[in-house]
Formats: C-alpha cells, sequence, structure tokens
C-alpha cells in the first residue's frame, strides 16, 4: 500500500499540546475479560484496515492486534493525546502491522482507506458527536464497518462522567437515530453490562468518585465479567452500563 508511508512520517504531531486528564486508562488495563467480551460482538465484522480513533494506551488495541487471525490485517491507531501517544509508541514498537499517528486524524489519513473504524469509550468524548460520525462516514468504502461501543444511560451520568472527560451518556435510540442521520445503516445494536449500571450509579452519583481503582476493575473483571457475559449471551438486557453498535455504511 503506497500511502502507508505517508502516515507513518506523520506519526507524530509535535505542536498537539492536548493532554488527556482522566485516569481510567491504568485501571482499564486489567480488563482483560471485558475487552474480549466486547471483541466477542465485533470480530465477525472486522476487515484488513482497522482504524482505531481514541486508541488511548492500547488496552483494547492489543486485544485485537493479539487475536487477529489473518496475517495481512493492518492496524491504524490514532490518539490526539500528547501524554498517551509515547504510550502506544512503547507499547507497540517495531511490528510493520502497526501504524500509529498522535492525532485525532479523522481527515488527514494520508491517503489510507480504513474498511472498519473502531471506537471503544471515544464517542463520548467528542463535543460535536454527529459531525465526527459524518466524517467517518465520508472516508469509509461503501458497505464499509463502523465499531461503536459508548456509555448508556444518560440518568446514571455522574462524577465519574465529568472526571472522564464524556460530553453525554446514550440510549439506544437516540444513538440509532444518530447513526441513520449520518448515513449508517445499524446491524446490531444491544445494551452491554447490566450489572454496571448499579455500580457506576453508586459509584458516580452516592459515592461522588473521580476515579476507579485498578483492584475493583480486576475483581470486576475477574469474578463478574464471566457470569454476565455469558447470561447476556443468551438474553439481551433491557439496559446497560454501555451500548454496543455496529454499524454498516450505506451507498448513496
Amino acid at each position: 500500500m503506497e500511502s502507508k508511508d505517508n502516515l507513518a512520517t506523520a506519526e507524530t504531531s509535535p505542536g498537539n499540546t492536548f493532554i488527556y486528564s482522566g485516569k481510567e486508562l491504568d485501571a482499564m488495563e486489567e480488563a482483560q475479560n471485558y475487552h474480549r467480551w466486547i471483541l466477542r460482538y465485533f470480530r465477525p465484522y472486522l476487515g484488513k484496515r482497522i482504524f482505531e480513533y481514541g486508541a488511548g494506551t492500547g488496552n483494547f488495541a492489543s486485544i485485537v492486534i493479539a487475536t487477529a487471525t489473518a496475517t495481512d490485517t493492518e492496524f491504524f491507531l490514532f490518539e490526539p493525546a500528547a501524554n498517551l501517544f509515547p504510550i502506544l509508541q512503547r507499547r507497540f514498537a517495531g511490528n510493520p502491522r502497526i501504524h500509529l499517528c498522535n492525532d485525532s486524524a479523522r481527515g488527514s489519513t494520508g491517503g489510507v482507506s480504513p474498511d472498519t473504524v473502531l471506537m471503544v469509550n471515544v464517542l463520548e468524548h467528542v463535543a460535536d458527536d454527529k459531525e465526527c460520525l459524518r466524517e467517518i462516514f465520508s472516508m469509509l468504502p461503501t458497505g464499509g464497518h463502523l465499531l461503536l461501543f459508548v456509555p448508556a444511560v444518560p440518568g446514571i451520568y455522574g462524577t465519574l462522567d465529568r472526571a472522564f472527560e464524556h460530553y453525554r451518556r446514550y440510549l439506544k435510540e437516540g444513538l440509532s437515530n444518530l447513526l441513520v442521520d449520518s448515513g449508517f445503516r445499524a446491524l446490531e445494536m444491544r445494551y452491554f453490562n447490566f450489572v454496571g449500571v448499579a455500580a457506576w450509579f453508586y459509584s458516580g452519583r452516592i459515592l461522588k468518585r473521580t476515579a476507579v481503582p485498578a483492584s475493583d476493575v480486576r475483581f470486576y473483571d475477574r469474578w463478574i465479567v464471566p457470569s454476565v457475559s455469558w447470561i447476556e449471551g443468551m438474553l439481551e438486557p433491557p439496559l446497560g452500563q454501555s451500548l454496543l453498535a455496529v454499524a454498516e455504511k450505506l451507498g448513496r
């Protein structure tokens, strides 16, 4: 792919001063079962050129990359935060299948086109989510897929959301309308992690926490996620802490 080098030469953005202040990413490194649970629903739609926007420190990307079966799959990880990008560089150094860019880069991809766009807990950080989805729509080919994972249930928005710089939480109807308005067709949309609704409400609305301890994530991931993921695999919950969506670009 000749345009690959164009992206590689733009890996870092010296003028970028954006710093992400959320402290949850270190704790979420413990969420291995949780990330595999998300990937279970996304895996059938992953293509050969996967763009992840808001890759953070690479917690989710590392699981996707490690379990990719096709040896010719390429990953393009975009992270605008100047304090997070060096972690991505250290984590994926020397892997020729992975290309990094210290930018949001929704319109600056060096000519490389994705067939899959992945956003896990990212869209809620974007002030204009509709414009963001429209930009992604314009980049994808007809039949390309957008894989979204966002916080759900606005009623549990609290101190944790503010600390993590969330603009909003979503409901199924609102996210569905947003995707349709942007030109996408929703192939799959489901609430995710129903037990987490109560846990998030208690932490962010009652205890007023501003961080999630790694020990809590480790406990939840080891002892709660296996059972909850099994139950939700049998029966989709009416609500969940998060909302998972798979959307396809329709031709216009």
